[in-house]
């Protein structure tokens, strides 16, 4: 959906005068109601209002840009107002807003006003389209400085396109990251800048949270010259059989982009066949997957498909206990009214799905579809048998080179038996071994360390627990959503099934950190940054707050010998702030939105303050001033 297919003439006015926000937000719905997108006008502005009590759309540099989903909206639509004078729309750098659009979404269109917003963000990032916008004498125009700026970065409609104008890329790529929220779109627009400054046609595939988008089709891949996978989890990849592959990390898709462009084009990579690469006859080599990155993926497969499971199901648990009435019956907290009893039940039911799908997703990695069966019972067996978080790894991972091992020793049969192997030979074999290999071998020694390792953490003092929440919550921003980022997360989750709700508490308030004492720098300390910084730092706020420590990552890889050090003080003072208050919290994910949930919430407030302020303050004393407005970074 384009910006220009959701604004109309009718819907805009370039000679706004409103005197508040709240006058700003009923002019722009009005411009709304005069497109016809709207049946209530009122109760669409009650929903923008919803919204903003949840924290302002004024997203800084003079823009703001309220939204709402509501039933009452029935085309999805566009109302832009330019104030001259400026208006007071509590925007997150304390500015006047001078430019405002108002998104209006149906209630049955979950992504839309977010893809909308997202390219609204984009474009008006730039400080001179911005300018031209509210200096704009008419509403055609503006219409058009819209539409030129939208072809500019997004391309042309595919209406406008004809099949001559059609071409097949020489690259392809797919990024994904175990969480899917960050990194996975950092590789894809560092593949895509790169390629476009070196004259390359590339198109990216993303494997996100929301699932595939811009998937590669089999015309693509059949004429492209070679595929680069930049994936810490994985994916599909059969399609790319007989084809060059480079299959390396996301963190080299976001930092190398170049580098792998330029190997992708020297015609020396292995061509994929069926899950092992062989080199061509040119004589080439490609990177070789070493045993601790496989193992890193295997895991990282299992636990990016665990977390929905685990977030939701802790969330609703958590609920439980919020809405219980501890007084009726402190043995059974948590379940004593119905509505908590619901929450319990729902949630539990969630949660129990943690170690089988940890287990089934880890085989499957290893061993493919056949040996996701096997992980499933086999990280059942962990639960039941009191194994735990480390007994189902144990269970994926013996599960998976089960079914390798299976798959080697029937290799020989008939091919007429061929098809009755992965409903019929490999689960009941499969199944048979890993159930005996965790009842007799995995289970016992496991569970006894558990207990040991559960009564260890309990019978910890206060001073013990600190340096626990000290160096958990520095390891959050070491690399910022990478592998010592991933350890100390996956220990958080693991905390969870034992019962030790402040360690997960520790890692979070960690995580959240980095990004919002980078983006309290960029605003309170202007001088340090370039104004491109200043402008991504905004964005900060929201990633930080929604604990996605990931934000921090442009900053870390722009100046790591300032930026990293700063943010790991500043996440190990209040992942060791937050154990010192006894914080405890039973979510895995959602940053403040979950606050509520926490206990002790008031000293978690200031353990995230007291952290975000000194990896501010750290920044402060570490960067230099810049000499100028310049958008690249002086480094020492």
């Amino acid at each position: 959906m384009r910006i220009i297919d959701l604004l109309k003439e009718k819907g805009i006015d370039l000679a706004g005068k409103p005197a508040s926000k709240e006058e700003t937000i009923q002019k722009l719905v009005q411009l709304m109601a005069n497109t016809g997108n709207i049946a209530d006008p009122e109760v669409f502005r009650k929903a923008v209002m919803a919204r903003e009590t949840e924290g302002s759309t004024g997203i800084g540099e003079g823009v703001a840009i309220p939204h709402g989903k509501s039933p009452v909206v029935k085309d999805a639509g566009l109302s832009a107002m330019v104030v001259r004078d400026g208006t007071d729309f509590e925007a997150l750098d304390g500015e006047p807003a001078y430019l405002f659009f108002m998104i209006a979404a149906p209630e049955a269109a979950n992504t839309l006003h977010l893809e909308v917003l997202s390219r609204l963000s984009t474009i008006l990032m730039d400080e001179e389209f911005r300018t031209k916008l509210i200096a704009s004498a008419d509403v055609k125009t503006f219409l058009k400085l819209i539409d030129e700026k939208e072809q500019e970065k997004y391309g042309a409609p595919a209406a406008a396109k004809t099949p001559e104008m059609t071409k097949n890329y020489q690259l392809l790529a797919v990024t994904a990251c175990p969480t899917g929220i960050a990194h996975t779109y950092m590789a894809a627009e560092s593949l895509e800048n790169k390629a476009k400054q070196m004259g390359v046609t590339i198109k990216v595939e993303t494997n996100g949270s929301g699932g595939v988008k811009n998937q590669l089709t089999a015309e693509e891949i059949k004429a492209a010259d070679c595929i680069i996978i930049a994936a810490d989890t994985n994916v599909e990849m059969g399609r790319f059989n007989g084809k060059p592959v480079i299959q390396t990390n996301v963190a080299r898709g976001i930092h190398k982009p170049q580098e792998l462009i330029e190997e992708a084009l020297a015609g020396k990579v292995p061509v994929y066949s069926g899950g092992v690469q062989s080199v061509e006859d040119t004589g080439g080599s490609g990177e070789k997957e070493s045993v601790g990155r496989k193992i890193y993926k295997d895991l990282m497969n299992g636990v990016s498909h665990m977390l929905p499971f685990v977030i939701g199901g802790g969330i609703l648990i958590a609920l439980a206990f919020l809405f219980d009435d501890y007084s009726i019956d402190p043995s059974k907290f948590g379940s004593n009214t119905p509505f908590a009893a619901f929450l319990m039940q729902v949630g539990g039911t969630a949660f129990a799905f943690m170690l089988p799908v940890l287990a089934g997703y880890i085989a499957m990695s290893i061993g493919d579809r056949p040996a996701l069966a096997v992980g499933f019972v086999g990280g059942m067996l962990a639960n039941t048998g009191g194994a735990g978080f480390l007994g189902a790894l144990l269970a994926g991972f013996a599960a998976g080179y089960l079914v390798l091992g299976l798959k080697k020793v029937f290799a020989k049969l008939p091919a007429s038996l061929e098809g009755i192997k992965p409903i019929l030979i490999y689960p009941f074999f499969g199944i048979l071994l890993i159930g005996a290999l965790m009842v007799f071998i995995i289970n016992p020694p496991v569970a006894a360390l558990n207990a040991a390792l559960s009564a260890g953490l309990n019978s910890m003092g206060t001073s013990s627990k600190v340096i626990l929440g000290i160096v958990l919550g520095g390891m959050m921003a070491v690399d910022m959503g990478g592998p010592v980022n991933k350890a100390a997360y996956t220990f958080g989750l693991a905390s969870l099934a034992t019962g030790q709700f402040d360690i997960m508490a520790a890692v979070m308030v960690g995580g959240m950190v980095p990004p919002l004492g980078i983006a309290l720098a960029t605003t309170i300390f202007k001088n340090r940054f370039t104004k491109k910084e200043r402008e991504a730092g905004l964005a900060n706020y929201v990633m930080g707050l929604s604990f996605i420590t990931e934000g921090a990552i442009p900053f870390a890889s722009e100046d790591p010998l300032r930026v990293i050090p700063s943010c790991i003080v500043g996440s190990a003072l209040a992942g060791g702030l937050s154990m010192f208050f006894g914080c405890t919290l039973m979510a895995p994910h959602g940053g403040i939105f979950v606050f509520p949930l926490v206990g002790n919430p008031f000293g978690y407030v200031i353990a995230l303050v007291a952290g975000s302020v000194a990896c501010m303050l750290m920044l402060r004393i570490l960067k230099k001033p810049k000499t100028s407005d310049s958008d690249e970074l002086e480094i020492a």
